[in-house]
């Protein structure tokens, strides 16, 4: 009977998984059983905070409830409620709901005290998911960092602000709760990522477009600036284009929304179904619901936070890429040309002076410099602007290093099988026109592009034709980052030595492509001049 049992037993750690007797994790709430690939530990859709449904909708998160017994973390939850608007979002939630705050770990078998990566997902606050490939935990828990991704809320359930929800605050504030989501999953890693591995002191987050726009404000919110140790943004901060609206503007629109709804209080508002409320958003005279100057999340409007030098004092990484947006935002069906350039300058700027500046700062010399000078214009109104005031306001103001990127590698072609798809805005798949002519290649990274290279997910995305360089530039920005996440300072053997910007210095920019090299920054002039145009007087 012994020899039997210890046969079974035998048996039975052969055939277990890796990482086989750590699967099981006690957290604050309860058991969790996650599943393993190798020596990676994955546990998914664990709830951070209660379901925001029925009296919950439009309300701070929750702290989450606790269960008996062991609940499975083997499969991602739903994604936020949204509407497909990019097409490179690759989705493996379980479905689409309400009940969305859910976070994933990845972490190392055995992990002690590592340091922690928590990514927000990027999709202009309106869509996205932590179930997408591209960010994927794995690759970086195999550097020996715990890797989380977070869900928020997003769009109308998580930025709607309405008069009766301000009224009916303890706080007297509404919108932001895609942003309080966010911090009410820091404050569940503070208190639970130690039973995964990781050390709550060594947490890092970081998030590309609204995910990075989404970093700067946690470190502008007094609610979450002392939940992490550094922070990472790729390609956008709510220091310009996508600044916060006031409070009274926000409850404003919100209120039109509800009008649109046909609802007439709060009450009725609340009782309408998630998906006639998404409804609401359809059409040509849509909402865009953003992120309000609340007087909770944030006391007052995040530049100010930033000029005072209240924000978290922690080491920063930012960047942005070459083509975060095409010159034909710019110039629409106009031929790239110097006249046509300056006939779209002077629409965007209707006051002789200001076209006269941007002319004088952005002007193409030549014929074939006119379609990189409006791809650089477009850019920097984007996102290219607001990214370079961040790093400004942190280097300035924040006491810490800041240490930023210029990202430039064209992803290649896509595979043959995609036929004639073209690539979309941040890389997604735009069904082809029946002719057979492929897309000429970008001639910069698109917003986006970035993504699948920093986390070590190239593998992940099979669109397209990923060369030896690809992935030697991964290696490289994956090693910046991970360096970066565990110690601050993305220096490290076999890399280009990079020199942060600090309050006396601006440092180098680091430009990552097919040869890294760190360079001196060169237009400052432009994002001064924009500074000026945003904000007044320069700080």
């Amino acid at each position: 009977m012994l020899r039997s049992s210890l046969k079974t037993g035998l048996l039975a750690l052969l055939l277990a998984p890796a990482g086989f007797g750590q699967l099981q994790v006690k957290t604050a709430q309860g058991m969790l059983e996650g599943t393993a690939a190798g020596s990676i530990r994955m546990f998914r859709g664990v709830p951070f905070a209660q379901p925001p449904v029925g009296d919950l909708r439009w309300k701070a998160p929750q702290p989450p409830q606790a269960w008996k017994g062991v609940r499975k973390a083997d499969g991602f939850g739903p994604r936020a409620m949204q509407l497909p608007l990019f097409g490179d979002m690759n989705f493996r939630s379980d479905g689409m709901a309400e009940d969305c705050l859910y976070l994933n770990i990845w972490t190392p078998d055995k992990a002690r005290n590592l340091p922690v990566l928590v990514y927000f997902y990027g999709g202009g606050l309106q869509a996205g998911d932590g179930s997408e490939p591209r960010y994927d935990g794995e690759s970086m828990a195999q550097r020996g960092i715990v890797s989380v991704t977070v869900n928020y809320r997003l769009n109308v359930f998580g930025f709607l602000a309405h008069p009766e929800l301000s009224a009916e605050s303890p706080q007297k504030a509404s919108g932001n709760y895609g942003l309080l989501d966010q911090w009410a999953a820091l404050l569940w890693v503070q208190q639970n990522i130690a039973a995964f591995g990781g050390d709550p002191t060594r947490v890092t987050i970081a998030g590309e477009s609204a995910g990075s726009m989404s970093v700067s404000a946690q470190m502008a919110s007094p609610l979450s600036k002392n939940l992490f140790a550094r922070a990472i943004g790729e390609s956008g901060s709510l220091l310009g284009t996508f600044s916060p609206v006031p409070l009274a503007q926000a409850e404003a629109s919100g209120k039109s929304f509800a009008e649109k709804l046909g609802a007439a209080s709060l009450a009725e508002l609340r009782a309408l179904p998630a998906e006639k409320v998404l409804e609401g958003l359809k059409g040509p005279n849509t909402f865009r619901f953003g992120v309000t100057v609340d007087g909770y999340f944030f006391r007052k409007a995040p530049i100010e936070v930033y000029q005072a030098g209240e924000q978290a004092s922690v080491p920063l990484l930012v960047g942005w890429n070459s083509q975060e947006m095409t010159g034909k935002a710019l110039l629409g069906a106009d031929a790239p040309t110097i006249a046509n350039f300056e006939k779209a300058v002077r629409k965007a700027y209707p006051q002789a002076a200001q076209a006269e500046e941007v002319l004088k700062l952005y002007g193409p010399k030549t014929e074939a410099e006119a379609e990189q000078a409006a791809t650089d214009l477009a850019g920097d109104r984007f996102l290219g602007f607001s990214t370079w005031k961040w790093y400004e306001m942190q280097r300035l103001t924040g006491g810490q290093p800041v240490y930023r990127y210029y990202y430039s590698r064209p992803r290649p072609q896509m595979v043959a099988a995609m036929g004639d798809a073209q690539p979309g805005l941040a890389g997604g798949v735009i069904k082809g026109d029946g002719t057979g002519r492929r897309a000429p290649a970008d001639r910069g990274a698109v917003h986006s592009a970035e993504i699948e290279y920093a986390l070590g997910n190239l593998g992940s995305n099979r669109v397209y034709e990923w060369q030896p360089e690809d992935f030697a530039v991964s290696g490289i920005m994956q090693g910046f980052f991970a360096n970066f996440i565990k110690t601050g300072n993305p220096n490290g053997p076999g890399l280009p030595k990079w020199l942060p910007a600090t309050r006396t210095s601006v440092g180098e920019v680091m430009h990552i492509d097919v040869n890294t090299r760190s360079l001196p920054e060169t237009h400052r002039n432009r994002y001064e001049w924009m500074d000026k145009l945003t904000f007044g007087t320069r700080q």
